[in-house]
């Protein structure tokens, strides 16, 4: 069962939620919050699975909250998704850089919140597909001058070529097509990737490649 604590400042939004996502088989909501100081209180008590946090909230905001669940070795386990308003929101980048896995639109389709849920659980980065380029693109933007490659040292050739295209944007799908190898193939790559570079999930694996200097701006196309 995949325990999720939902933290947004609207009871209503809070109850769409819940009704959505208790009615699924694997999938239960074990608390909700309506500022981020709440939301730090259930999720330290209640150690969820996922939780779904929205950026503006009173109190403690859900970027400061989320750096702190991200910050927690305790709380290594608890994936954190994003909820917005808007797809341009300014904080979005900044969300994803403060560890979180993910963000979605509030008024995603009720499929794509489960599948979001799911997939964060199985240790995927969760972009809205329509903007996950424009992220990428407004991180590429806004990147300074690489970081030290040192970490990548530990990668096998492959797995540089593998994160690479992680942070091109490319799903394992994709990129087991690019390669011409099985999906289950790519996801291995991926994954130890992750655990070599310390990563927590798919997301920080593309902030890692482009503070890395393995991709750059300009290979967007």
């Amino acid at each position: 069962m995949i325990r999720v604590v939902l933290a947004d400042d609207q009871s209503l939004v809070r109850a769409g939620f819940r009704a959505l996502l208790d009615a699924q088989p694997d999938i239960e909501v074990a608390g909700e919050a309506a500022d981020g100081e709440e939301a730090l209180r259930l999720i330290r008590e209640l150690r969820p699975d996922v939780v779904l946090m929205d950026i503006r909230m009173p109190a403690l905001d859900g970027l400061a909250a989320t750096r702190r669940v991200t910050e927690d070795p305790d709380l290594g386990e608890v994936k954190v998704v994003m909820l917005t308003t808007f797809e341009l929101d300014e904080y979005v980048f900044e969300a994803i850089r403060s560890g979180a896995s993910g963000f979605l639109v509030k008024d995603t389709e009720p499929d794509e919140l489960l599948r979001a849920v799911r997939a964060v659980v199985d240790g995927d980065a969760l972009l809205s597909p329509s903007v996950t380029r424009r992220l990428i693109a407004e991180f590429a933007a806004r990147s300074k001058e690489p970081a030290a490659a040192g970490a990548l040292s530990e990668l096998t050739e492959r797995e540089r070529e593998v994160m690479a295209l992680v942070g091109l944007g490319l799903t394992n799908e994709e990129i087991a097509r690019r390669l011409v190898v099985s999906p289950l193939t790519a996801k291995t790559h991926v994954s130890r990737t992750m655990v070599k570079l310390g990563a927590r999930d798919r997301a920080q694996l593309v902030v890692l490649a482009y503070e890395s200097g393995l991709v750059r701006p300009g290979w967007l196309g």
